[in-house]
């Protein structure tokens, strides 16, 4: 076959570009027991559910707490400008620290697919951020129409 193939040549009719040569792997690893995947899996479920719980907390139990902590600020300072200040870079913080550990979980969680005998080539942070966002929204519409919302006034008398 000649070298101007675009699949050969990483897109390129004029040769290969450094570090698009295709991947060739070593001999596949040695296969662990059915016991050792087991218990790799159980661990992969495990992270797996810490992960979501992590992210779903981004959802709900963060922002309420350090919308506590700047009413706090407000309280002792008297200054509610530095009370929101507070809980906005405060909540920013928390975030990127959230996505930053959910990120090495789920790393953490495809090693642990992938000796579990599965072929995980790609993370589920993604989805479960998507998850998460729909589980807090339909938390939240059930809490404020059902719990808080609009109460008697649309009740009939």
């Amino acid at each position: 076959m000649p070298r101007n193939d675009p699949t050969d040549t990483g897109g390129l009719f004029i040769g290969r570009r450094p570090g698009t040569a295709p991947v060739r792997y070593r001999t596949p690893p040695e296969r662990g027991s059915a016991g050792r995947r087991l218990v790799d899996a159980l661990l992969a479920a495990a992270v797996l559910l810490v992960e979501a719980l992590l992210v779903l907390s981004a959802w709900g139990p963060q922002p309420v707490g350090w919308m506590w902590i700047g009413s706090q600020i407000d309280y002792v300072t008297g200054s509610v400008f530095l009370g929101i200040i507070a809980a906005f870079v405060g909540l920013i913080g928390s975030l990127i620290l959230t996505l930053m550990l959910a990120t090495r979980l789920d790393q953490v969680w495809r090693l642990l697919r992938r000796a579990a005998g599965h072929d995980q080539r790609e993370g589920v942070v993604g989805r479960i951020f998507m998850v998460t966002a729909i589980v807090a929204v339909a938390g939240f519409t059930v809490w404020f129409l059902l719990l808080e919302g609009p109460g008697s006034s649309l009740a009939p008398r």
